[in-house]
């Protein structure tokens, strides 16, 4: 048996062989058909339970409440909003005043109606965003994608008409970057044809185009290469320190950094694993390795500032604007007219310090903010505005949004959102694992104050564990609503490949570490249950796109300690990842399986691979979507599709719209979630 295996799995790691690989054909008739199939049986057996239809009624309420906070960005004299409720199925781009929306019920301008513009052009619009012409321009260019993928059609709006520009910019569907250099001028990375896309599939070539001439006209700025991940240009509008920036993704981490000066580029030296940019005169320098500048050898994660000119020039007096600790890191950076604002995590809760450049030196003050949960800091005009948004949030108090002013501690609240759920019965713990290699894993508990630990609480498991993303407090209606309200305790780990502290965090974990991410999300499955909190009966996990991966390897891994998993939009194909969409991309992440030595390592954990039908696993829901364009939905297809064969029982979903969020609506996100959490609970209680 065990030499029929090693033959299954050889075969798997030959695509041309592959017997699932029929499956990659997003749109072909015989996958469409599969899936229909697997659709209708998934909702047959879900819909059915009769829990299923007040859940998902409950959850499109909560979606459509016209109570939600109506998050803004300001342009202009006017605070923006995107809104979609049950009258507004994919929504209306709208505006209102700073007086109006202090209110309770603000009256909003309508800009742009979503709906009414998807019936007038049969065309099935979802909002991808809007780039404005700063600091005070009447254009901007509109991003609208069909289905909701992240490849989506520019054209350029003009907002004090209420319209799109007649013979204005427009660039067909592709994955495109823009950015405003004047009111006549762009850069443009996009698809211009043959080879000017990467590996991938980003653009590789920035150009400038003029108004009034055709595309193919523009002239190139700069080309990347190939195997790079991406090239993208921009402006920055600060008045007395206007300078153009060309950017060189090499991959996720790595990148070249140029300034345009006359027409030429002219590279801005740097760690190619540094973050950089300009806040007015000074550079600002984000490390994820050490770095020996000058006299002094700097940290990884530190935040590093001095005068542009003079790093141009070949100085390298920095100060430190922060310095990490064993338990601190940079959790995020935003500028405002005179100051800049850092968030910090310490041991995965939030505070934020203000910074001043008062006569070249800079001079700090900690906020006074709420010491609890998540912060969020929003700079509402980072050219003229020294306010910015203050959002504060944690797994039980509905998140609130503030004015705040750089200078002091006063804050008016602006919005709060309702309460979904009712948090009194339920209680916060943040315990620690100890993962194989003695590393302590931090991980937070949502629970009942009353629950007794005596294995048998219905307790789901969350990660995420890639790319530098820190899993923080949040407030959900949804989660509240659908777990919590039902019995079932929340769990939050803060594992390896994460943010949570910094690079070190993050490059544990990468490439040829990635089990040690694996290691410390089992080790906090096995924590639960050594506490007694909950036991293999009722502990079920969940993860989407890389947690979807996670999730896929603890199942292969580890299936005595589960007895549920939701693998939302996954990778689980390691050897074919980076040749499906975008996956490329990520190379930096998880390795270059073509490599032997790299696919000897990703081989270890690739759930496609490592699936056998000797094992028991637990019941597995995979949720995808036809129109996620980053990561391709084939992963979950042929996952389901082999786990089917190999006679074990598995659910699968996949909404044939939706992008990489899997849904496109608030309907389509409604039902995502009462198909996942009745299968949760139903596998669970």
């Amino acid at each position: 048996m065990q030499d029929r295996e090693h033959e299954d799995h050889a075969a798997l790691a030959d695509p041309s062989q592959d017997p699932h690989g029929w499956l990659e054909d997003i749109a072909g008739d015989a996958a469409l058909g599969w899936v229909r199939e697997r659709n209708g049986a998934s909702e047959a057996e879900l819909t059915a339970r009769p829990d299923y239809a007040p859940l998902r009624a409950r959850l499109k309420t909560i979606l459509d409440a016209k109570e939600r906070i109506p998050w803004v960005g300001y342009h202009a004299g006017f605070y923006y909003n995107f809104w979609r409720d049950a009258e507004h199925e994919r929504g209306l781009w709208r505006r209102t005043t700073l007086d109006e929306y202090r209110k309770p019920e603000p009256a909003w301008e309508t800009v742009l109606d979503l709906d009414a513009l998807a019936r007038s052009e049969n065309e099935n619009w979802v909002w991808a965003g809007s780039v404005k012409l700063k600091p005070r321009g009447d254009r901007c260019l509109v991003s609208l994608s069909r289905g909701g993928g992240d490849a989506h059609v520019v054209r350029e709006f003009d907002l004090a008409a209420k319209s799109f520009v007649a013979d204005g910019f427009v660039l067909p569907e592709a994955k495109s970057n823009v950015g405003w250099i004047d009111a006549d001028t762009l850069f443009v990375a996009t698809d211009f044809g043959p080879e000017s896309m990467t590996s991938s599939g980003y653009p590789r070539i920035v150009k400038e185009w003029k108004r009034g001439t055709p595309l193919e006209a523009a002239v190139t700025v700069y080309e990347a290469q190939p195997d790079d991940l991406s090239a993208s240009a921009w402006k920055d509008f600060a008045p007395g320190f206007e300078r153009q920036f060309v950017n060189r993704q090499i991959d996720f981490y790595s990148s070249e950094l140029f300034v345009r000066e006359a027409g030429r580029l002219v590279p801005i030296p740097k760690p190619l694993d540094a973050n950089a940019f300009t806040v007015r005169g000074e550079i600002v320098i984000e490390l994820r390795s050490d770095w020996d500048a000058g006299d002094r050898k700097w940290p990884q994660g530190a935040l590093l500032a001095m005068d542009f000119a003079r790093y141009m020039a070949g100085e390298t007096a920095f100060e430190a604007l922060f310095l990490p600790t064993p338990t601190t890191s940079l959790d995020g950076v935003t500028a405002t007219k005179t100051a800049v604002l850092l968030t910090i995590l310490d041991n995965v809760k939030n505070r934020v310090v203000e910074l001043r450049n008062e006569h070249g030196r800079w001079i700090r003050r900690d906020v006074d903010a709420p010491k609890m949960g998540a912060l969020e800091v929003d700079s509402v005009d980072e050219i003229e505005s020294d306010d910015y948004f203050l959002t504060v949030t944690d797994f039980l108090t509905p998140t609130s949004t503030y004015l705040a002013h750089v200078g002091n501690d006063r804050r008016e609240l602006l919005k709060s959102m309702p309460a979904f759920f009712d948090a009194s019965p339920y209680t916060v713990n943040q315990f620690a694992a100890k993962s194989a290699d003695g590393t302590y894993v931090p991980y937070f508990v949502v629970m009942r104050k009353d629950v007794e630990w005596n294995g048998g609480n219905p307790t789901l498991l969350y990660g995420y564990g890639g790319f530098e993303v820190s899993l923080k407090p949040f407030y959900s209606g949804i989660t509240g609503e659908a777990w919590l309200a039902q019995g079932g305790a929340y769990v939050l780990a803060n594992i390896r490949g994460g943010g949570e502290f910094g690079p070190r965090w993050h490059q544990a974990a990468l490439k040829e570490h990635r089990q040690k991410a694996f290691d410390d999300f089992l080790a906090v499955a096995q924590d639960l249950i050594r506490r007694r909190l909950t036991s293999p009966r009722h502990l079920g996990i969940m993860g989407g796109s890389n947690g979807g991966l996670l999730v896929g390897a603890a199942l292969t891994q580890r299936p005595d300690l589960f007895n549920a998993v939701v693998c939302q939009v996954p990778l689980l194909d390691m050897r074919r990842y980076h040749q499906l969409l975008a996956g490329a991309s990520w190379m930096g992440e998880y390795g270059d399986p073509d490599d032997p030595a790299q696919w000897a390592a990703i081989a270890k954990y690739s759930p496609y691979h490592n699936v056998s039908e000797d094992k028991q696993y637990p019941r597995v829901l995979f949720t995808t979507s036809t129109r996620d364009d980053r990561v391709h939905p084939g992963h979950a297809r042929k996952m389901a599709a082999l786990m089917g064969a190999q006679g074990h029982d598995v659910l699968y979903w996949e909404n044939t719209e939706g992008g990489h969020a899997g849904a496109a609506n608030n309907e389509q996100t409604a039902t995502m979630y009462a198909l996942t959490f009745t299968f949760l609970l139903q596998q669970l209680k």
